[in-house]
């Protein structure tokens, strides 16, 4: 039975499901709990060790030392694995009733049935759904939760599984790799273009949660897909943690989108890593949006490595009371004739913090390089801040780099000009701002593209005047 708190903006962050499951959980992390882990998924031995390794690593390292500063998470007080059901579901009728309604008012059941090729629904730290229609079954696509493809393709997934976001990379790619649990996994065979788009939504619901998934995408040569994530997460005034992980390898001459809004609640830390191989002729585009969390830090990264290859970013954040949005882009063009685009929005209000971080580097073998870089800020109110910090590396006197930064406010002239067309104050502030984030969000699937315009409505309510 859903429980209603204290009304806040939205019903994503409003509702949350009685928890008794936790009762076979604990805060906190040590050995015992990684080996737990590994024998609830009767995982094989490889990658047992694989996370032992990963706990080594994460005990030896420090916090990151750029960006937000997380001295206040208390990592102590965070449960790392929370089985909520205790087997996927078959069917949605099949999925518990408390947690089926969860996804039904996120609109996935119907999403599936409309317009999407499979669907998956994670709960906590498993997934409690999981399909594919039958007609891209038959072409060769696999989509499975990734702890069931780790059985049924172990020798698709070992050679792919923590390469380009290796354990070593940080604390909490470390952590993630000693954790990590569900998630999707994800095999487009050579030559397939598929048309519909595939979707998988990750929901925390207990208190003081940590989720760990772990995307894997391997997009053979010449193929075309898309894949959307969607997370959320109530508020309770107690801290959690999102470290999730996404390996995306783009072979030869394919073309891959992946998309995702991110709503956690603003108790959330979303500390996500998620990172792209691109081969000759391949193409990578990322879109997304960010809205909640207390803090976020997230640089989508594209490795370059075929000669051709091209990359896209676009995204949006938006940085509310209490919130830091640190969200950018990372490229490394590694080959010759590589090319990447970075389109990066923030909106900031309410004394929120809006931090564009990206990285460019150029590799020495990368000749004749292209890359163009633009970041606009729109600042609403005196107390809020946006800071641009752009990182460029450039090996390769061949390269053509292009950067723009622009910071701004709502016009006095604009929200006249709407006021005297009948507009009150905030409807007139969220026109403006959603047109600002146009570019972005035409990009996202209808459904994303609309929750993120009621999102943007919602937060502008009472912010001006």
């Amino acid at each position: 039975m859903s429980k209603k708190k204290k009304a806040i903006h939205d019903s994503l962050w409003d509702d949350y499901n009685e928890s008794d499951y936790m009762r076979q959980s604990r805060l906190g992390l040590d050995v015992s709990l990684v080996r737990r882990i590994s024998e609830d998924k009767a995982e094989p031995n490889w990658m047992l060790e694989k996370r032992l390794e990963s706990l080594k690593l994460y005990e030896q390292m420090p916090l990151p030392t750029f960006g937000p500063d997380l001295s206040k998470l208390d990592l102590n007080n965070i449960t790392y694995y929370a089985k909520a059901v205790k087997g996927q579901a078959e069917t949605w009728d099949d999925v518990p009733a408390d947690i089926k309604n969860t996804f039904d008012r996120l609109g996935i059941p119907k999403a599936e049935q409309e317009v999407l090729a499979g669907v998956g629904a994670q709960y906590e730290s498993t997934m409690v759904y999981h399909s594919l229609k039958e007609e891209y079954k038959k072409k060769g696509v696999i989509f499975e939760d990734l702890d069931v493809a780790l059985k049924k393709y172990p020798e698709l997934v070992e050679p792919y599984f923590m390469k380009v976001m290796p354990a070593s990379l940080h604390k909490f790619s470390a952590l993630h790799g000693a954790v990590w649990s569900g998630g999707t996994f994800l095999y487009i065979p050579a030559g397939l273009k598929l048309k519909q788009p595939l979707q998988a939504y990750f929901r925390m619901n207990a208190k003081g949660m940590g989720q760990f998934e772990h995307t894997l995408i391997i997009v053979e040569k010449h193929a075309e897909a898309h894949y959307i994530e969607g997370c959320s997460a109530p508020r309770y005034g107690a801290d959690s943690l999102h470290a999730g992980g996404v390996e995306i390898y783009v072979k030869e001459g394919a073309r891959f989108r992946y998309s995702s809004v991110e709503s956690w609640s603003k108790d959330a830390y979303n500390l996500n890593t998620k990172r792209a191989i691109v081969e000759k002729d391949a193409h990578m585009e990322w879109v997304g949006g960010n809205f909640g969390s207390n803090t976020t830090m997230l640089y989508p990264c594209s490795i370059l490595v075929g000669e051709g290859a091209s990359a896209d970013h676009l995204g949006v954040a938006f940085a509310g009371d209490g919130q830091i949005q640190d969200t950018g882009a990372k490229v490394i063009h590694a080959a010759k004739n590589t090319s990447s685009t970075i389109v990066m929005k923030s909106i900031s209000k309410g004394g929120g913090k809006s931090v564009y971080r990206g990285s460019v580097e150029i590799k020495p073998e990368a000749d004749n390089a292209a890359v163009s870089v633009k970041c606009d800020a729109l600042i609403l109110d005196d107390k809020s801040v946006s800071d641009t910090i752009p990182a460029m590396k450039i090996d390769n006197a061949t390269a053509t780099i292009a950067h723009e930064a622009s910071a701004g406010k709502i016009s006095a002239e604009d929200l006249f000009y709407l006021r005297s067309r009948g507009l009150k104050e905030d409807e007139a502030a969220a026109m403006i701002v959603n047109g600002f984030i146009e570019p972005i969000t035409k990009e996202l699937p209808l459904e994303y593209s609309v929750e993120m315009n009621r999102m943007v409505e919602l937060e502008m309510e009472n912010s001006v005047g």
